[in-house]
């Protein structure tokens, strides 16, 4: 124990140098190189702004404010590829996905959800992967249920996904592995109002469209896209009071189980582009801080909250009254079983979900 807790520290003391040299850094090349490309500046990131919570631009076209990072773990979540750090997010979207947790083991989720990727400690674009969660109002659910048992680091790394496909037939899904309960996960990430978007596979949109027996309405909130077999989408609206977050076209009206899905099922989404012959070559051109809001570049050169009190202090938990506090120590005195203990820090309060 002694071991870890010297490591924990080393390795704060490492990300806090990292981000007083980095963002020292980062402001520089933002303000030399604007032909540098987006994704390699905030990629080198490595800790938030200290300032209120704020998405800035388009959920692929913007950066974030005040961002706070999920527990690694939880009673009933595991966050994954730790290395990417990519588990920060608008403090709406962490309580979204801690209430979603417990939900999703009410629905016989196993002990819990796995987390992918939520966003960058200021958002913006990837270095690798995706084109979205630049806000910190994007995040990803494997479709693999959380281990009773905590993952190791490196067991985070390495486990591969698990896709809901049939490979050896087109845009089907594997009924050996696809069942209600999966149907439900994604049916209860869609049912939260504060959620816009959650997107599958195609795929799992037609399963969906065939087979749920409940509330149709939702159904149009589960959009098909590319990929997305092995996890699925969750994509929140602009929170109120955010007049810098820019929302996105609402979902058309109808349950979504139309020509625009049929559409999926054609050649055209997955032909091949034609070339045209005696085009000149095209040079490819990246995202730079100029293509983004003109916020984010000043966003950049910020000051860093710490990775502890982003993930732990006031930026995440709500005060509490004194006697509040005192019902609590109360409850735990007395054994209340309203409050695990799983041995990891949980804050006990935070605001209401919007």
């Amino acid at each position: 124990m002694a071991a870890t807790k010297t490591a924990y520290f080393r390795r704060m003391a490492s990300i806090t140098l990292m981000a007083l040299t980095g963002l020292s850094l980062v402001a520089d090349t933002a303000a030399s190189a604007d032909d540098t490309p987006a994704k390699q500046i905030f990629g080198k990131v490595q800790l938030p702004s200290e300032a209120a919570p704020n998405p800035i631009g388009f959920y692929a076209k913007g950066c974030m404010a005040g961002a706070v990072a999920i527990p690694t773990d939880g009673p009933t979540w595991q966050a994954m590829r730790l290395s990417r750090n990519r588990r920060w997010g608008n403090p709406a979207m962490i309580q979204l996905l801690e209430r979603f947790s417990q939900d999703a083991v009410q629905l016989g989720w196993g002990s819990g959800i796995l987390i992918g990727d939520i966003s960058q400690p200021r958002g913006g674009p990837m270095i690798t992967g995706h084109a979205s969660h630049q806000i910190g109002l994007d995040a990803d659910i494997w479709f693999t249920p959380k281990p009773a048992q905590p993952l190791s680091t490196q067991a985070r790394e390495d486990m591969p996904f698990t896709s809901m496909l049939d490979k050896s037939k087109f845009l089907t899904v594997n009924a050996a592995r696809w069942t209600p309960t999966h149907a439900r996960l994604v049916m209860q990430a869609a049912s939260y109002p504060q959620v816009e978007r959650v997107f599958v596979n195609p795929a799992i949109k037609k399963k969906l469209c065939e087979t749920w027996t409940g509330d149709r309405d939702l159904l149009g909130k589960v959009r098909p896209v590319y990929g997305h077999d092995e996890h699925f989408h969750i994509r929140m609206f602009c929170p109120p009071s955010t007049p810098n977050c820019k929302a996105q076209a609402p979902v058309a009206s109808g349950d979504g189980c139309d020509k625009s899905l049929a559409w999926w099922f054609t050649k055209e989404p997955w032909a091949t582009p034609k070339k045209d012959p005696n085009a000149k070559p095209v040079k490819p051109r990246f995202t730079t801080l100029s293509d983004l809001p003109k916020a984010c570049t000043a966003l950049l050169s910020a000051p860093a909250a710490s990775e502890q009190s982003a993930t732990f202090g006031n930026a995440y938990v709500a005060p509490q009254p004194a006697s509040s506090e005192a019902a609590i120590r109360q409850a735990i005195h007395a054994g209340s079983n309203e409050l695990p203990d799983t041995g990891v820090p949980i804050p006990l309060a935070r605001p209401a979900l919007q």
